[in-house]
């Protein structure tokens, strides 16, 4: 069996003396895709900042491969994990390419100067997110959509073994929405683990490997997609019938010029 690349040993999260998240164990090991869904207020956004270190745990822990998430340097935990938060605080009139660079910063040398192949990372991933042509505009002048995918981009800049996306899917239009299911599914099949939270049920359906459904901050079902968005599942926590057969999107081949 693959080794946990992240490892979620019975979390829980308080916040304002209320528990958020209750007693959620989770592995993924290189390859996964692990799609977090479940109504507002489940405790999905609470997970993933816990995950990140960004909000203190009440019980259990969070393992990186082998090491805690607690023993372990702001440093490392940049190179080792990357995150993309539903909402920024980030509001300076900073270059997007000086952005997607912060994403680097973990590899940078003790001099401050980025190597080619800090250089390379931070194109590659501006080619990825579909992002070039915004290179060299302020970021605080971008529309939401846009600032999301540059801070995918800052997230790939990284090249750490595991990524959190939260709500990735958020005011991305259709063509973006394939582009990064397309990134997800490559970046697992080099052997990065993801954890995605997601709305849409059929997007799960369409990018995850595996899914785990939340209700009132505790694991309703995990395991198999087939297994999670099921008919009993969703009707338990979402209160609607689940309708069989989908409907959705693929991107179009490229057209042959003067088509």
């Amino acid at each position: 069996m693959p080794s946990a690349l992240l490892e979620l040993r019975n979390v829980s999260v308080a916040r304002a003396n209320r528990t958020i998240v209750h007693d959620v164990s989770l592995s993924l090991a290189a390859g996964d895709i692990l799609a977090v869904v479940g109504p507002n207020g489940s405790g999905k956004s609470t997970l993933l900042k816990a995950v990140m270190g960004l909000l203190p745990l009440a019980d259990g822990e969070v393992r990186l491969g082998t090491s805690r998430l607690q023993d372990i340097t702001g440093s490392e935990r940049a190179a080792r994990i990357a995150y993309v938060p539903q909402q920024s605080a980030l509001e300076a009139a900073l270059p997007v390419e000086v952005v997607v660079a912060q994403g680097r910063f973990s590899h940078v040398s003790a001099l401050g100067r980025p190597s080619a192949a800090d250089q390379s990372a931070v194109v590659r991933a501006m080619e990825e997110a579909d992002i070039m042509s915004l290179r060299h505009r302020s970021y605080n002048q971008l529309s939401y959509g846009e600032r999301r995918r540059v801070l995918l981009a800052r997230a790939l800049a990284t090249d750490a073994p595991v990524l959190l996306l939260d709500e990735p899917t958020a005011a991305l239009d259709v063509r973006h929405v394939l582009l990064l299911f397309d990134i997800l599914k490559r970046l697992a099949a080099s052997g990065k683990a993801i954890v995605v939270v997601l709305h849409q049920l059929l997007e799960v359906i369409d990018v995850a490997t595996r899914a785990v459904l939340l209700n009132e901050g505790s694991i309703v079902r995990a395991g198999a997609v087939s297994d999670v968005i099921a008919a009993d599942a969703v009707g338990q926590v979402y209160g609607v019938d689940l309708v069989p057969g989908k409907f959705w999107y693929r991107l179009s081949p490229p057209r042959e010029p003067g088509a």
